[in-house]
């Protein structure tokens, strides 16, 4: 299991095995369809709800604006009350920081909050070549840690599994990560939940280190927010004797007031709840009360380089509400496997070019992972316009140019397998700088339209096997303009 998975095969590869796997598709066409309906739902029932998403995005761009100044506000508050804070600025060095606070305790077993900070940098495969295993304690992340299996969904993580699939792996993995499961395990939601109860309650009682991300990072007090619906969360942030939080440095809020924007709109647009059943926060360490030593490692690894890109840090708004996969027409065929990310669906599809690069061929792939419908942005609670993002991202690998990486400025070089591409843009960006050649080729193209084939040849050819060919008009709107005066002689 990897938080990367870098090596993947580019995206249409990925999802044209994925579109092979008639459960596969089952599972997602429901869990999203029911998802989205029951958002569209809560949602409809705040009158404010524009005014709401565009406080939210106003909030986040201010933030990221001033990032430098709410980050070290942040390290103060969170100094001052009793916590101690790491940076780290890849995933390489925040691995090495997390083991090592482990490892200072005498542990050799942590238990977790569902965390994608986690997932990213790939913390639970460097815990376990230190000798310190992780356990997941979200039921979804559990399912997925004892399949051997990746996240596929940012919300719920196992929704490519049905509930057959889940009472197979209770059965045949828990008894080796613990507590085996109960004999005579069915597949009922309340049977498969008990399973798991029991066999994480014995890790709760047991862990003197717990590990998590959090959603929101309040910089006027230091406090950190969990929002879940489970409260196994909560368990691992209250029993441990040290808690140790991976947090990425865009999670941040300046107030409370700020933060409450967001408890809003988070639970609508992710679990359709009015407000998470659990919402945990923690400032620093109290005596006898909770956590005795309280870690915050703050996480960069490609965020700045990100938030130097002014079209290309938008996507450091979210929120981590998975809206955009549960609209995105791509993502409930394709599943959230073939984006070869733990961020999956049209955010993954521009927010892992950035922070990885596009080097990789599946990074490479990523922005032409949509039909650019349009449908995530409509739905976004904070407004990230990701096919304007999508768009920004394609130019940038089949043209290259200016980026920021590792903190540098640097020249991309066009990515392999788009010369063509290229080609064809500079050809259209002669035509439409030479009129004449423009009204000559038109003019060609309308007399000449009998004879054009109703299929593309070459590599066109799989554009148009699932698409009709625009029919060429009988003559050009430059003539057309010319002739009817504007149209205002039109059929006189």
């Amino acid at each position: 299991m990897s938080g990367t998975f870098v090596g993947m095969p580019a995206f249409p590869e990925a999802a044209h095995d994925a579109l092979a796997d008639p459960t596969l598709r089952g599972n997602l066409r429901h869990a999203t369809r029911t998802i989205r309906a029951k958002r569209a739902r809560a949602v409809a029932e705040l009158p404010d709800w524009a005014r709401l998403r565009e406080a939210g995005r106003r909030i986040k761009d201010h933030t990221l604006r001033h990032l430098d100044r709410y980050l070290e506000q942040l390290e103060e508050a969170v100094t001052a009350a009793g916590g101690t804070v790491h940076w780290a600025a890849d995933a390489e060095e925040a691995n090495r920081i997390v083991t090592g606070l482990v490892r200072a305790t005498g542990e050799s077993e942590v238990v977790k909050v569902k965390s994608m900070a986690t997932q990213e940098i790939g913390l639970n495969e460097a815990l376990e070549a230190a000798g310190i295993r992780a356990y997941e304690t979200d039921l979804a992340e559990l399912i997925v840690q004892l399949g051997r299996d990746r996240p596929s969904h940012i919300l719920v993580p196992a929704i490519h599994r049905n509930r057959g699939e889940i009472r197979e792996i209770f059965a045949r993995e828990m008894g080796d990560w613990g507590r085996p499961a109960p004999a005579g395990l069915t597949d009922t939601p309340a049977d498969l939940a008990e399973a798991a109860r029991l066999h994480l309650r014995e890790k709760f009682l047991r862990a003197k280190v717990g590990i998590s991300g959090a959603n929101f990072m309040v910089a006027e007090t230091g406090t950190l927010v969990v929002v879940e619906s489970e409260g196994n969360g909560r368990m691992c942030l209250t029993l441990p004797e040290t808690l140790i939080s991976v947090v990425g440095i865009e999670k941040i809020v300046p107030t409370w007031r700020d933060l409450e924007v967001f408890l809003q709109t988070l639970p609508r647009s992710s679990t359709a709840e009015r407000m998470n059943p659990y919402t945990s926060t923690w400032t620093g360490t109290t005596d006898e009360d909770g956590p005795a030593a309280f870690h915050l490692v703050l996480l960069d690894n490609g965020r700045t380089d990100t938030l130097a890109d002014e079209v290309g840090r938008q996507a450091l708004r979210c929120i981590r509400c998975s809206a955009c996969l549960n609209v995105c027409p791509v993502y409930e065929r394709a599943g959230g496997h073939a984006y070869g990310s733990v961020y999956p669906g049209p955010i993954g599809a521009i927010l892992s070019p950035q922070l990885r690069g596009t080097g990789s061929e599946i990074d490479a792939s990523l922005p032409y992972a949509s039909s650019l419908c349009g449908a995530c942005y409509e739905v976004c609670p904070v407004a990230i316009d990701i096919p304007e993002v999508l768009v920004h991202l394609r130019e940038r690998v089949v043209q290259g140019g200016p980026a920021v990486r590792e903190g540098n400025r640097v020249v991309l070089k066009p990515a392999k397998g788009h010369a063509a591409e290229r080609a064809a843009m500079r050809a259209a960006r002669w035509a439409l700088t030479h009129p004449a050649a423009l009204r000559g080729g038109q003019r060609l193209a309308s007399r000449t339209r009998r004879l054009h084939p109703r299929t593309l040849p070459g590599p066109g050819r799989a554009w148009s096997a699932t698409r009709d060919l625009p029919a060429v008009p009988a003559e050009p709107f430059r003539d057309w303009w010319q002739r009817t005066n504007g149209g205002r002689d039109d059929g006189k």
